[in-house]
């Protein structure tokens, strides 16, 4: 009788095992990357039952995993729940806004994201499979990432899905097509895609490859591919550089010295030597791009020739299982610490770097539970969706405009190098390419969306549909954050609307993102841009500028004497009360020590005076948002603010900002 009720009660909770392990959600978010985040946030604030998902420990992905310099490429494209969270992150350090910031705190506001809406997610968990029924997702079954099989699996439901993955690897499972690698030039009338031997990050002349120099038969140095070199703008599936954004500190109470790290070998980097002996370095920017962070502590990135990028030795990583891809982002980890050991410890390094590498050790306080270092590798692209519409070089330079816009990207066009090969008996990098000097243009919502006859209920903001190179200015942190927001906002109009992804009113999306900015119903901001005529007057000599602008153009006039020129910005003030105001101005070349402003708020003129010391430029950005004051701001156009040249002076009218404080 014993062992009918012991087998009784074994059954029972089986079954309510199994009940548990099978949930299911309104929306499952599938990545727990700083887009996962937004995008889980977002729907959640929108009544909806939501999971997010992610395989590692941390949220955030490469925003908390070492990339605190962020690379913005126009900040006006920054909008909504991204935009608040770098105001955030400038709330953290005592300012407006701050786009450079320590892991830490950047994981901090993001886990407070997920607590202001009361969600936990689901750390430790991956992808196994999924079913999909009439070309929609019905469920997904995810694994315990760190004790894998059949006995932690867990079965969920939901009506949409969005993938948040760097990999992608939701999209490739629901049999979504997709693209590695670079697409040749002539597949869509491009320029910059393919094979580009180009001369950025690229080693000078007269640099032999091999192990003993001028001997071919003494075999290649390490990372030096014996390919050919193929024809400028072929097709091929050559991945771009992958590396870690390396977080240091000169703290000497907060630091760990660099030790010399398993399986070190000193000979992958003689290419360093070699370079350095044709170009000597007189400090470590010579080869590493050395962003300092607050609190002495660095966001390195790649620099030069020979460099952090692991080259060449990511290519089987987007298609790879996870035991593969665990592998390579070990010997990247290996590779990286290798190389700032070998910076400050080979006799042969010279040795004043030597001695400036020996000053900078690991922070005791950032990764404290993965041994001080970063756990997220920064795996620039991966897989690329290929969906109705495919993002190209044509709308990165506003060739093509697309009426669906979702959100806008503005960095350069952007690859690091793909392999290092020998070309003409000499080392030679191939893939990097930086190609700017075009403005702010939006991203459409069908490449977030998948084929309808692929699948209905996915949105994929961050494996985007894009080509490579158009995919490389897209690919940014704050940008994924942008798409992902609205992702977030299709996904609750999909379930609402109970119709596929593809099928939701785009006009009615953009307009919700518009009035909800901030996902909260919260009163929204104001900008008034210069290019904006419904809301600017224009008087006197001005001419437009784009380099350094905020958004497409930013007025500039050097002035008449005895004459006034002024650009008057006038918000639409819906919602009467306190707005604090602010005016964009960057550090342009002979701009007039002090400048002339005129704020009116409705009832009596206030004149301001600011200093051009006062405007503080950090990061990658042109400028910086300089207050104006506080304001009670009546409701309509009652409001202006004035920007004044009363002389032979340079000033720059850009936009102002009104941000309520209610």
């Amino acid at each position: 009788m014993k062992k009918y009720i012991l087998l009784i009660v074994g059954i029972i909770s089986l079954i309510q095992s199994r009940a548990q392990s099978n949930k299911a959600y309104d929306i499952c978010v599938y990545g727990g990357t700083a887009a996962g985040v937004i995008a889980a946030y977002t729907a959640k604030q929108s009544g909806k039952t939501v999971l997010l998902i992610e395989p590692g420990k941390h949220v955030g992905g490469l925003t908390t995993g070492g990339l605190g310099y962020t690379d913005i490429g126009n900040k006006y494209a920054i909008t909504g729940l991204a935009r608040n969270f770098y105001r955030r992150i400038g709330e953290h350090y005592r300012n407006f806004e701050q786009w450079i910031f320590e892991p830490h705190v950047a994981e901090y506001i993001l886990m407070d994201y997920l607590q202001r809406a009361s969600m936990q997610p689901l750390f430790h968990h991956r992808l196994v499979r999924l079913e999909k029924k009439n070309g929609f997702i019905k469920n997904i079954v995810i694994e315990d990432s760190n004790n894998p099989g059949t006995n932690s699996y867990q079965t969920i439901t939901a009506k949409v899905f969005i993938d948040c993955s760097y990999e992608g690897d939701l999209m490739a499972k629901a049999g979504v097509s997709y693209f590695t690698g670079r697409e040749a030039n002539s597949l869509y009338n491009e320029t910059y895609n393919g094979v580009q031997l180009r001369d950025k990050h690229q080693f000078p002349d007269g640099i032999d490859p091999y192990i003993i120099p001028g001997k071919p038969e003494s075999g290649l140095l390490w990372g030096i591919s014996n390919e050919p070199l193929q024809p400028q703008g072929s097709g091929d599936k050559k991945i771009q550089a992958y590396n870690f954004r390396i977080c240091l500190t000169s703290n000497p109470a907060n630091k760990i010295d660099i030790a010399k790290p398993a399986g070190y070998d000193a000979s992958r980097y003689e290419l360093l030597l070699r370079y350095l002996e044709k170009k000597p370095a007189k400090d470590l920017n010579g080869f590493l791009k050395f962003d300092l962070m607050p609190n002495n502590k660095t966001d390195i990135n790649n620099n030069g020739p020979f460099s952090t990028d692991m080259i060449g030795m990511n290519y089987d990583y987007p298609e790879a299982d996870y035991k593969t891809r665990s592998e390579i982002q070990a010997k990247h980890e290996a590779y990286t610490k290798g190389l700032l050991y070998f910076i400050g410890h080979d006799p042969r390094m010279p040795q004043h770097l030597r001695e400036l590498m020996q000053r900078w050790g690991y922070p005791k306080d950032e990764y404290t539970d993965n041994h001080n270092w970063s756990p997220q590798m920064y795996v620039r692209e991966v897989r690329r969706m290929k969906g109705d519409y495919v993002m190209t070089q044509a709308n990165c330079e506003g060739k093509e405009v697309v009426k669906d816009g979702i959100g806008m990207a503005a960095y350069t066009m952007d690859s690091h190098n793909c392999e290092r090969l020998v070309v003409n008996g000499m080392v030679k990098n191939e893939g990097d390419v930086q190609i700017g000097g075009f403005g702010p243009y939006p991203v459409s919502y069908r490449a977030l969306t998948p084929k309808p006859s692929e699948c209905k209920n996915l949105l994929v903001p961050v494996c985007l549909s894009a080509t490579h190179i158009a995919y490389g200015s897209i690919r940014m942190e704050p940008v994924f954050m942008v798409l992902a927001q609205s992702a977030g906002m299709a996904a609750v109009m999909a379930v609402d609307s109970n119709k596929a992804v593809q099928d939701i009113n785009v006009t009615e999306l953009q307009h919700a993102l518009a009035l909800n900015p901030l996902a909260d119903n919260s009163t929204p901001e104001i900008l008034v841009d210069n290019d904006d005529s419904t809301q600017t007057v224009v008087k006197g000599n001005w001419q437009k500028e784009t380099r350094g602008a905020y958004g497409p153009s930013m007025y500039v006039t050097n002035g008449v004497a005895g004459e006034t020129a002024s650009v008057t910005f006038m918000p639409a003030v819906k919602k009467a009360g306190n707005y604090k105001v602010y005016t964009y101005l960057p550090k342009f070349a002979s701009l007039a020590p002090l400048i002339t402003v005129e704020v009116y708020d409705g009832k009596t003129v206030i004149h301001k005076e600011v200093k051009e010391s006062d405007i503080n430029v950090q990061g990658q950005t042109s400028g910086e948002w300089v207050k104006l004051g506080s304001y009670s701001l009546p409701a309509g156009k009652n409001a202006h603010v004035k920007i004044l040249n009363k002389g032979n002076k340079t000033i720059v009218a850009d936009a102002v900002l009104f941000v309520p404080e209610f």
